[in-house]
């Protein structure tokens, strides 16, 4: 009886919308099929035969596995998806850890050195690393850096240091110097300190970095594209490429919304394994804030 209830004035409240609410509500569904509606045909698509040319907006006339074979077996998938694990697992350890080292003195000093690097990090926020990339290339021939799986780290990792840091310098000027103090007082070593006291209170912060520049890193080709010249070295988004066909070679679209899925589904399926680390580190840099 008191669901009914409860039932029956929700419905009351809804029936007593106002227009400006009514319009809300249309503008936000109508925002939600815009933005799914490209997912659903993505999906619908590379669920036919790799011959398939019917129309895309025709959905789920067709539930074949073929395009999906055949982008595994193109892209070679189990090496490829090594590659990219490889790549933004390094190099987002390597981000973290160097992010948080130089954000500490950062946040922590008050003093004009410690602004110019401040600085001086805020300031690659401001050049588009595509824009020197021929130097970078030429750099790196002349030092005879070797064009592997992992150069294109290097530049992940450089691209990456900027806002890392500044989100990193940004947090730690909200977490109590007095805890540090209070571990020196207990002859806590500086990497005592920093390892167990400053880095567990950036978890907020680090929770951002890892998801932020993670899914950069996870889904850039450019990189990839310019300093991998081996085939069995590419990563996901860079195989997926060779299915945009040319002038004699027509695109494959299905097999490419397959590949597409495909490069997809482990981040999917990490963040659905890691949910809830995800959702308390960032809740705690709310509540913090």
């Amino acid at each position: 009886m008191a669901r009914k209830k409860k039932a029956d004035r929700e419905k009351e409240q809804y029936m007593k919308m106002s227009p400006k609410v009514l319009a809300l509500y249309i503008v936000i569904i109508a925002f939600c099929i815009l933005v799914i509606a490209p997912l659903v045909i993505v999906f619908s698509s590379s669920l036919r035969s790799p011959d398939n040319q019917a129309s895309p907006l025709r959905l789920f006339i067709e539930f074949s596995g073929a395009s999906y074979i055949r982008a595994w077996t193109q892209m070679n998938f189990p090496v490829e998806l090594l590659n990219s694990f490889m790549t933004t697992g390094i190099a987002v350890l390597v981000i973290v850890f160097f992010s948080t080292m130089a954000a500490w003195p950062i946040g922590r000093i008050k003093t004009k050195v410690a602004r110019f690097f401040y600085y001086f990090f805020i300031s690659g926020l401001i050049i588009p690393s595509q824009m020197v990339i021929v130097p970078i290339a030429q750099t790196f021939n002349r030092f005879n850096i070797p064009n592997t799986r992992f150069t294109p780290v290097i530049m992940f990792i450089t691209c990456s240091l900027p806002f890392s840091v500044f989100l990193f310098s940004g947090f730690m000027k909200s977490v109590p110097a007095e805890i540090e103090e209070s571990a020196y007082m207990d002859g806590a070593s500086l990497w005592k300190r920093f390892s167990t006291v400053v880095f567990p209170l950036l978890k907020p912060a680090t929770v951002s970095v890892v998801i932020t520049q993670g899914m950069w890193i996870w889904n850039d080709y450019f990189y990839p594209m310019v300093f991998i010249s081996k085939q069995g070295q590419y990563s996901l988004p860079v195989g997926m490429l060779q299915f945009l066909g040319d002038k004699e070679n027509p695109a494959q679209w299905n097999v490419l919304f397959a590949a597409c899925v495909l490069c997809a589904l482990p981040l999917i399926v990490i963040f659905m394994l890691l949910q809830k680390q995800f959702i308390n580190g960032i809740a705690a840099g709310a509540v913090k804030g």
